[in-house]
């Protein structure tokens, strides 16, 4: 699998290379192919994403002195993102649900409570 774009964003961020990000990268992906047995799923790019912010943060900890004080936390801003493109299913899901109730309102189909 080809490197994400995201990695030179995040080898910066992280205060790492870009050989060294593209190293974590591919042990990321082979530890995400080992759980979840395929590599084109994704769940499998879920992983090797989250695994590799994970080394990457890990890394650039372990080994850089940072100029400045302050810590990036690359990983929430990961899982921001999953959260806010996930707010479009639920969207949809719900406008799904106002849909079939207004047809089973027009249709009169009854519906039996649980």
């Amino acid at each position: 699998m080809k490197a994400p774009k995201i990695l030179p964003w995040v080898a910066n961020k992280t205060g790492i290379r870009e050989e060294l990000a593209l190293k974590l990268w591919r042990r990321a992906a082979g530890e995400a192919e080992a759980m979840t047995g395929c590599n084109d799923s994704s769940d499998y790019y879920r992983l090797a994403v989250e695994r590799f912010i994970d080394l990457a943060e890990a890394e650039g900890n372990c080994s850089l002195v940072r100029d400045t004080p302050s810590v990036t936390c690359v990983f929430w801003l990961w899982r921001h993102q999953n959260r806010i493109s996930s707010m479009n299913l639920v969207a949809v899901q719900n406008v799904v649900r106002l849909w079939q109730t207004g047809v089973n309102k027009v249709l009169r189909v009854a519906t039996h409570s649980v």
